[in-house]
């Protein structure tokens, strides 16, 4: 029996809109009214650029391990962690030797992510 139309899986759904934020970092992203999913995967040793954006940010590392670098901290996160960054805090992440799955939750949405592209959007 075929899935509903809103029902996604996280290991492969090309409905999301693809972007891809630096090298060996891909996501798809899904967008709602109020809140934006994306499913960030990064190749090993990959590294997100500093950045910042006026949204709300959790990340849960679902898969491999990370240094995430946030506010000029740097923190060791393995799967299962999840972190709150508010918006405007500079903020990005080197990826361990395995790489990594990261769900990111934006609210609200971010504009800049509505469309297929490349970069964070900065």
């Amino acid at each position: 029996m075929p899935k509903a139309d809103w029902v996604f899986n996280l290991a492969n759904d090309a409905r999301g809109i693809a972007r891809t934020l630096g090298e060996g970092i891909e996501t798809r992203i899904f967008v709602g009214d109020h809140v934006m999913l994306s499913v960030v995967r990064m190749a090993p040793n990959a590294v997100g650029q500093i950045h910042s954006h006026p949204n709300e940010q959790w990340g849960v590392l679902l898969e491999g391990s990370a240094t995430r670098i946030q506010g000029g901290e740097e923190v060791a996160v393995s799967a299962g962690e999840f972190w709150h960054t508010p918006g405007g805090v500079p903020h990005g992440i080197r990826v361990g030797g395995e790489g990594c799955v990261v769900l990111d939750i934006f609210s609200p949405p971010r504009d800049e992510y509505r469309k297929a592209g490349s970069g964070f959007g900065v």
